[in-house]
């Protein structure tokens, strides 16, 4: 049995009903959290993430296919949004983060990926000493079932981004483009990787393209990305406050 486990995650292992979980406490953040600027978000999330983040579409194959993340610095492994070890209060933690330890996965088996996909988890957050998810008889507990919908509802919502992503870059729609800011704290900053919805082309599609992008939400989306784009401007003051505060530390 192999799993490959996402972004983030270190080892992951299928959970058992007869296993015990060391759940994380409130408020605590995964260790990938603290070295990394960006984050997956999903369909649904577009909606609230483009008011606290700058959202772009992102590509491992040059162009092939898209992701949808939230930019959460401007530097490598720079994540502008903790303070004190601790996401802002007053911005949206996107789920990829609050599903951890828990994600959902295809397993391969016998070198051919099983089409279900199974609940897995940090392995490292087995434990003896741990909670039971699950009664003896294999019923859900009242603290599993928070978890549970979170899972199904991020695990749908992520067929929902990838139809999305799909049909922007079938429509031409997606354009790279690179951020290019001075610090106050001296220097040029160079940001690239990353693509936004090309906006004059929206007026150009035909009337069956956007009566489909109206239909399947993804109009709206496409809006709320370009909106958040301002947010790098936000993002660039975290950048100089953050510069100031080491200063004069």
């Amino acid at each position: 049995m192999q799993i490959n486990p996402p972004f983030g995650f270190k080892e992951i292992v299928p959970l058992y009903k007869n296993q015990k979980v060391r759940l994380p406490k409130p408020g605590s953040l995964p260790d990938f959290v603290r070295a990394t600027n960006a984050v997956p978000v999903s369909y649904s999330e577009f909606g609230v993430a483009c008011r606290d983040y700058p959202l772009v579409f992102t590509s491992t194959d040059e162009g092939k296919t898209f992701s949808p993340v939230a930019v959460l610095g401007v530097a490598g492994q720079e994540n502008l949004y903790l303070s004190g070890g601790n996401w802002d209060p007053a911005v949206y933690v996107p789920a990829y983060i609050r599903r951890y330890p828990f994600c959902m996965a295809r397993v391969t088996l016998n070198a051919v990926e099983q089409a279900d996909r199974l609940i897995c988890i940090e392995k490292d957050f087995l434990a003896e000493d741990g909670e039971r998810m699950f009664t003896d008889d294999g019923a859900p507990l009242e603290r599993w079932k928070p978890i549970e919908k979170l899972l199904n509802e991020y695990e749908a919502d992520l067929e929902r981004t990838r139809e999305m992503c799909a049909i922007l870059s079938d429509y031409s729609l997606l354009e790279p483009f690179t951020l290019q800011a001075n610090l106050k704290s001296g220097g040029a900053m160079n940001l690239g990787g990353m693509y936004r919805v090309e906006e004059k082309k929206l007026e150009f599609l035909n009337a069956a393209q956007q009566k489909n992008l109206i239909k399947k939400g993804i109009m709206g989306r496409a809006y709320a990305q370009l909106l958040s784009l301002d947010n790098f401007a936000r993002l660039l003051a975290r950048k100089n406050d953050a510069a100031a505060k080491t200063a004069a530390a």
